[in-house]
């Protein structure tokens, strides 16, 4: 029987009609860009670029979905910078949505697209490269602008909506020191710090990986290392700070504990622990030479706010009554045992408003508990529990099969993340911290 091969999406855009389509576009779009540029039009001359832009991710992502995901990857992490320098326009904030959503429908379900990129170990280090890589740049660009202050990498006029989010400094209580709390290519803070500490733990992990498994790629893991953690210390965020130095410091004794001991594997083990932990200090001590100002605010601001020296019971308000006090609070509102629906909280609740001129029905509290009450009830705090600790157990049986072997790092973050994540959840909404 003769077999007809299926047409894949890629042989598909070799045809001539797709090529015209493209340059077509190409056609208008240069014209547009031209007449702008001719009228001055800065914001509509960048309405365009990123209208090409988009049009070459999806040509690129029917082309070849390997590196289709991996652009759109590139576009999530850089979605924000250009909608805060285009006014947070809506139009942008729900391209990414529907895009997407468009991704999901097309990968149904999604998580088998990952089972489909990450089929060999060559595919694996390529996705952990292109990341470091990603996060390189993100962590630097954070790091220059904790030196340089809100304007850089801000617009000048930011938008109503983002400007508080993109001005945020930290007083040290006893010096009077400013902390700028930097932003980088996202539109807030509490988005770096958290892209920062997910980067970390992806960063330990692969070295830990590459360490029992490859030689090549460990120079730059650990210069990513050492970049992100001094962008980690120059954030002037305390709940960021302890939880990275906590996050490594249970990943390291995991290490020790799943590493192969028959293979004598555990000197090596150490060492590479001392030598990480040396070029991170080195990367802070080139950071003190180069920028001690900015280095001295921010140690400053945490140990005047975190040290038991910084007044009685400073750290337990900061860590405890705070966070508790807004969770309480969540049980003031009259819906609080069926919740007032999924998103009513959410920050995209400001373009749900604009757009439809209404406004939520609640504010919310600064509580990640408080914030699932008041969303979907007692009810769905409770299923939430059960299921991050279901989660956590299948994390837990992955670990206990992978020790001793070269893949056992990978999984180590994640059931650390899995195991801190109802302590994290209700910190999460905390600015303060």
């Amino acid at each position: 029987m003769n077999l007809v091969p299926r047409a894949m999406p890629g042989d598909r855009l070799r045809g001539p009609l797709p090529i015209l389509g493209f340059m077509a576009l190409f056609a208008v779009s240069v014209y547009k860009a031209a007449n702008y540029v001719i009228a001055g039009d800065m914001t509509s001359l960048a309405y365009v670029a990123l209208l090409f832009i988009g049009s070459a991710f999806v040509v690129a992502m029917l082309n070849s979905w390997r590196k289709g995901l991996y652009f759109f990857l590139t576009w999530l992490l850089f979605e924000d910078f250009a909608r805060k320098y285009l006014g947070n326009n809506m139009a942008i904030y729900f391209a990414k949505d529907v895009l997407a959503l468009v991704v999901y429908l097309y990968y149904v379900p999604l998580l088998f697209v990952g089972y489909a990129l990450l089929n060999s170990e060559q595919q694996l280090r390529q996705f952990f490269f292109v990341n470091m890589t990603l996060v390189i740049v993100i962590a630097s660009l954070g790091i220059a602008q904790s030196v340089l202050g809100h304007t850089f990498l801000n617009p000048e006029r930011p938008a109503d909506e983002i400007r508080e989010l993109s001005t945020n400094y930290r007083v040290s209580p006893i010096s009077g020191l400013l902390s700028y709390r930097p932003t980088s290519v996202f539109v807030s803070t509490g988005r770096f710090s958290n892209f920062l500490l997910v980067s970390l733990l992806l960063i330990v992990g692969f070295l830990g990986y590459l360490l029992l498994r490859h030689k090549k790629g460990r120079n730059l893991t650990f210069f990513s290392l050492a970049i992100v953690s001094g962008a980690i210390v120059l954030g002037a965020a305390r709940g960021v700070l302890l939880w990275s130095a906590g996050s490594v410091l249970v990943f390291a004794l995991a290490f020790v504990w799943g590493a192969p001991w028959r293979q004598r594997e555990v000197i090596r083990v150490l060492r590479t622990i001392q030598r990480a932990a040396l070029g991170v200090a080195l990367g802070l001590g080139l950071l003190f030479f180069v920028f001690p100002e900015t280095l001295l605010s921010r140690v400053a601001f945490y140990q005047e706010t975190l040290m038991p020296s910084s007044g009685p019971g400073a750290l337990q308000q900061r860590t405890w009554n705070y966070p508790v006090m807004n969770f309480v609070g969540a049980f003031g509102y009259e819906r609080w045992p069926y919740g007032y629906g999924i998103g009513t909280t959410s920050l995209g609740t400001q373009y749900v408003a604009r757009f439809f001129g209404s406004k939520s029905p609640v504010t919310g509290v600064e509580s990640g508990f408080g914030t699932l009450v008041i969303e979907m009830g007692i009810g769905g705090l409770l299923l939430w529990f059960i299921m991050s600790f279901a989660i956590l157990f299948a994390a837990w049986r992955v670990v206990k099969k992978l020790r001793g072997s070269p893949w056992f790092p990978h999984p180590v973050p994640i059931a650390d993340s899995c195991y801190f994540c109802p302590i994290r959840r209700n910190r999460s909404a905390l600015p303060d911290l």
